[in-house]
């Protein structure tokens, strides 16, 4: 009897789409030179925020909906889709504003389009899926549903030569998705991003009070990595952000030069803070 009820239970919560507190997704790991590119195709890395399509409702990775107005989704296939919403190059502050807001702009939510790079298919090799992505994105007609367009890349001078010229025109990295790869959550090699520095994430735990120039302001942040393990970031703020750092608790990206012989970033430099889940309960 109590694994009826368990599964019963299961049933009303995908029937009402209340997902677990996060979403889980296919997430990547760091391209290294060496790689067998004949086994992947290439995109470019958008600078926006994950979201995934239910069929219904655009949810967060962290499982939570975004409330985008109604007339932005009328058009989307009822299949479940996998992206980010974006709004171009260099506009990610910006795009997370509009986004996360529990009340969204009409005006602001135009400039916004949802850009599909993957169909959630258990057991179906990326390059079909890929196929089928491309005909429920150009049945659908929406102008607010695009296709990252993915191809085959021929060497690693190839990839370099793709990833100067995207990141010459303000764009972020690539990507590279296993052609043949099953779509499973969590970090692998079927997906690996390629970008001309590496980047992570930490949680800000302390400011740490400017000297000089930057008396009376913040000097640096005290954050703690995912394992536990603090540092201190110095580098990449602006002075706005001095002035009005990120608070302790928050989730922020800093980019580095790999790693030291004790295993911390080396050369570490804030990006910005990580704001990619919608404002408040929006699971309601």
């Amino acid at each position: 009897m109590r694994t009826v009820a368990i599964l019963c239970l299961l049933l009303i919560l995908v029937a009402g789409h209340a997902y677990p507190e996060s979403h889980p997704l296919p997430l990547a790991n760091v391209y290294q030179p060496g790689t067998d590119l004949f086994d992947y195709w290439v995109s470019e890395k958008l600078d926006g925020v994950r979201a995934f399509w239910d069929g219904e409702k655009l949810w967060s990775r962290g499982g939570h909906i975004y409330q985008s107005p109604a007339w932005f989704t009328e058009e989307f296939p009822t299949h479940p889709l996998d992206g980010e919403l974006w709004m171009g190059r260099g506009r990610f502050a910006e795009l997370s504003g509009i986004v996360r807001t529990a009340r969204p702009d009409n005006a602001e939510w135009r400039q916004v389009a949802f850009h599909v790079f993957d169909l959630p298919a258990p057991h179906v090799p990326f390059f079909k899926r890929y196929a089928k992505l491309k005909r429920l994105v150009g049945a659908a007609k929406s102008p607010y549903l695009r296709l990252v367009e993915q191809h085959p890349i021929s060497s690693h001078q190839a990839l370099v030569v793709e990833l100067n010229r995207i990141v010459a025109a303000g764009g972020e990295g690539l990507m590279l998705k296993r052609r043949a790869s099953f779509y499973l959550a969590g970090r692998s090699d079927d997906l690996l991003k390629v970008k001309t520095f590496q980047d992570a994430e930490a949680v800000v735990v302390d400011h740490i009070e400017g000297q000089g120039k930057y008396e009376g302001v913040m000097g640096s942040l005290l954050v703690e990595l995912p394992d536990g393990r603090r540092f201190r970031i110095g580098t990449g703020f602006s002075d706005e952000e001095r002035g009005n750092p990120p608070e302790p608790g928050q989730q922020i990206t800093f980019k580095h030069q790999g790693y030291t012989a004790t295993g911390l970033p080396r050369f570490a430099s804030f990006l910005r803070v990580r704001r990619d889940e919608p404002e408040g309960d929006s699971e309601q």
